[in-house]
C-alpha cells in the first residue's frame, strides 16, 4: 500500500474559494448541509505580522479559583503567557485543543491558533505545556514559526508522548502530525499526513491488535485526496496510508476508540440534518481494508454558524466518546453538540444522545441546558467521559445576560450514563465574546476537554483579559461517582472538618484506598485505611480546598471535605 513519508513534499492544486456570509437557517434560506459545509473553511487571508511591539508589553494574566453555588470547584489560569507568566498584549489565540500524559498526569499540552498581531488574521500552530498539573505553563512559541497552520488537534499515547495535528493551506489543505517525547516542551520535524479542513484525529490506547493507531478525517469538500477524507498510521507516525472515504459523508465532528479498539467518528451528515455517527470494527487491524457502518440518529438540530455570537465561526462541533469504564455503562456511546434547534426557535441547544448496543440505535436526544428561554445560545459545547463513566459536558452561555452576546462558562455532568444531569452550574464571569478579534470574527469553532477521576481538564478560549486568549481550568464536581457508587449509608466520615491538617477518617470497609487530591487535581496524598479510626496528617500542605477519595470493592466516592485552617 502506497504511503506519504516523513517530509516528503507534495503539490496540489491549490482551491482558492470565498468565504461566504453565514447562512443560519435552512427554512429562511433554502441551504441543504452540503450547502453549508462548503462555506466555511480556512483560507489564506492576510500576510504575517509579528507583535505590535515584538511581546514586551504585557499585562497581569487572568486566573481564578472558585466554587459554584453547588461546591463545584474551577481553577483557571491563562497559557499563552510569555516567559514571566504575563499577558502578551495585541496578540491572540483561538481553537484549544489538549492532551494530557496517562503516565505522569502532571504533564499536559494544549494547542492553539496563534495569531501574533490582531490586526492580522494570519495564525500559526501555538502550543504551551505544563509539568505541574496546570499550575504554571510555558509558551515556547509556535511549530514550524512563520508558517500559516490552523486546526490544531492534539492526542496522547499510552506511552505519554504527545502529537499534534496541524493543517495548512499554502498551498493546499495537507496536515502534518507533529510528535513530543518530552512532555510538549519540543516537536520533532512532523510527518505527512494527507489531510483537509476541519481535521480530527484520534489513537488508540487500548491493549488490542490496534494499539497506538492514529487516524484522521476531515471535511471530504477540502480534501488533499478527493474523494477521500479518512487515513490511518499504524506504524507509529511514521507514515501515513492513501485516503479513503467514510460512509454517509461526516463533516465538523471528533472520533473515539471503543473498549475493543473499534473507532468510531461523530459527525454531521452532508445530506441531511441528522447526525451521523460511523463505526469500524477492522480500521485497528493493519493493513485491513476499513469497511464502515454508518447511522444517522435525529438530535433535534443541526450544525450551523454562530449566528451572532460567533459570526465567522461554528455553534459548535459534534463531540463523541465512549465509556471506557467496568461499570453499567461500559460500552456506551455519546454524542454531544450546540445545535439550531428544529422543534423550536432556538438558536442554540446543547444536545445529547446514547447509544447502549454500540452504536446501532439511539436514544431520544436530551437537551442538557436548562434555561427555559429559546432566546438564548449554547454553544461551543464539549463533553467528555472519565474512566469511571461520570460524562461532563460544558458550554458557553448568554443566559446571564439576554439580549446580548456576553456568555459564562457552564457546566453540568451525568452519573447514571446520560439519563439525568446535573443543575447546570455558572463556572466564569461573563465576558464580552467579541472583544480581540485577530481580523477575523470569530472566537474559534471548538474546544477540548478531557476527564479522569478528579474532574474535567479544559482548554478554552474567551475574552476574560479583555482579549480573545487560550485558557486551562480543571472543573471539580462534588461528586465524582466511582464505576459503582457506594451507598448513601456508607459514606465515610472526617474529624474535625474544618481541619489543621492533622484528622481521623473512618472507612466504609474494612480496608479501602484513601487519594487526596488539590484543587488543580494533583494527587498530594495516597494510603491504604481501615474501617477503624484512621488518623491522617497532611499539615505540610498548604492553606487551600481538598478533595478525599475513598476507594474500594463497591466502588469510589469522592467529597470536598478539608479545608485547612492555621492555628
Amino acid at each position: 500500500m502506497l504511503s506519504y513519508m516523513k517530509n516528503k513534499t507534495q503539490t496540489l492544486l491549490t482551491v482558492a474559494i470565498t468565504l461566504l456570509t453565514p447562512l443560519f437557517s435552512f427554512s429562511q434560506n433554502g441551504q441543504t448541509p452540503a450547502d453549508i459545509l462548503k462555506m466555511h473553511h480556512e483560507t489564506l487571508g492576510d500576510s504575517y505580522l509579528p507583535n505590535a511591539y515584538n511581546n514586551k508589553k504585557t499585562s497581569a494574566p487572568y486566573s481564578s479559583t472558585h466554587s459554584s453555588i453547588r461546591n463545584t470547584s474551577i481553577f483557571t489560569i491563562q497559557v499563552n503567557v510569555d516567559s514571566n507568566g504575563q499577558n502578551i498584549l495585541f496578540d491572540a489565540a483561538n481553537e484549544p485543543n489538549m492532551a494530557l500524559n496517562p503516565l505522569d498526569k502532571n504533564e499536559m499540552v494544549i494547542g492553539w491558533r496563534q495569531f501574533d498581531n490582531v490586526s492580522s488574521n494570519f495564525r500559526q500552530a501555538g502550543w504551551s505545556y505544563t509539568s505541574d498539573a496546570g499550575q504554571t505553563w510555558t509558551f515556547p512559541g509556535k511549530i514550524e514559526a512563520g508558517i500559516f497552520r490552523s486546526d490544531p488537534v492534539l492526542d496522547y499515547d499510552v506511552d505519554g508522548n504527545f502529537y499534534y495535528n496541524s493543517l495548512t493551506i499554502t498551498p493546499d489543505y495537507f496536515c502534518k502530525v507533529f510528535e513530543s517525547t518530552d512532555g510538549g516542551s519540543s516537536w520533532d520535524s512532523g510527518t505527512d499526513a494527507h489531510g483537509g479542513d476541519k481535521q480530527c484525529m484520534v489513537i488508540d490506547r487500548t491493549t488490542g491488535v490496534g494499539s497506538g493507531n492514529i487516524y484522521s478525517s476531515w471535511t471530504s469538500y477540502y480534501s488533499t485526496c478527493s474523494p477521500g477524507f479518512f487515513t490511518r498510521s499504524t506504524d507509529g507516525n511514521n507514515s501515513y496510508e492513501d485516503c479513503t472515504s467514510i460512509d454517509d459523508d461526516p463533516f465538523w465532528g471528533t472520533m473515539a476508540i471503543g473498549k475493543d479498539g473499534e473507532l468510531y467518528v461523530g459527525a454531521g451528515n452532508s445530506q441531511s440534518t441528522d447526525m451521523v455517527v460511523a463505526k469500524s470494527l477492522d480500521a485497528q487491524v493493519p493493513g485491513s481494508s476499513i469497511s464502515w457502518d454508518a447511522t444517522l440518529i435525529d438530535m433535534d438540530g443541526y450544525l450551523s454558524f454562530g449566528g451572532t455570537v460567533n459570526p465567522g465561526g461554528l455553534l459548535g462541533q459534534v463531540n463523541i466518546d465512549v465509556d471506557r469504564s467496568e461499570g453499567m455503562g461500559g460500552g456506551n456511546v455519546y454524542m454531544l453538540a450546540s445545535l439550531t434547534r428544529l422543534s423550536n426557535s432556538d438558536p442554540g441547544d446543547v444536545m445529547f444522545v446514547k447509544s447502549t448496543d454500540g452504536g446501532a440505535t439511539w436514544s431520544s436526544p436530551i437537551k442538557i441546558n436548562d434555561d427555559v428561554s429559546v432566546g438564548n445560545y449554547q454553544w461551543l459545547g464539549a463533553m467528555s467521559v472519565s474512566p469511571t463513566g461520570r460524562i461532563d459536558a460544558v458550554w458557553l452561555d448568554t443566559r446571564d445576560a439576554p439580549g446580548t452576546d456576553s456568555s459564562a462558562l457552564y457546566y453540568s455532568y451525568s452519573i447514571d450514563e446520560g439519563n439525568t444531569w446535573s443543575a447546570n452550574e455558572k463556572m466564569s464571569d461573563l465576558f464580552d465574546p467579541h472583544v480581540g478579534y485577530p481580523n477575523q470574527n470569530k472566537m474559534g469553532d471548538y474546544f477540548d476537554m478531557i476527564s479522569d477521576t478528579t474532574g474535567a481538564h479544559l482548554a478554552w478560549a474567551n475574552t476574560l483579559n479583555g482579549e480573545e486568549d487560550v485558557y486551562y481550568s480543571h472543573i471539580v464536581p462534588q461528586i465524582a461517582t466511582g464505576v459503582t457508587a457506594i451507598s448513601d449509608d456508607a459514606s465515610f466520615s472526617v474529624f474535625p472538618n474544618p481541619t489543621s491538617g492533622s484528622f481521623v477518617i473512618t472507612s466504609p470497609e474494612n480496608q479501602s484506598q484513601l487519594e487526596i487530591y488539590n484543587t488543580l487535581g494533583k494527587k498530594v496524598y495516597s494510603t491504604i485505611i481501615l474501617k477503624t479510626k484512621n488518623e491522617i496528617d497532611i499539615s505540610s500542605q498548604p492553606v487551600g480546598v481538598y478533595f478525599l477519595r475513598i476507594v474500594n470493592q463497591n466502588g469510589s466516592i469522592t467529597e470536598k471535605k478539608i479545608i485547612r485552617e492555621q492555628g
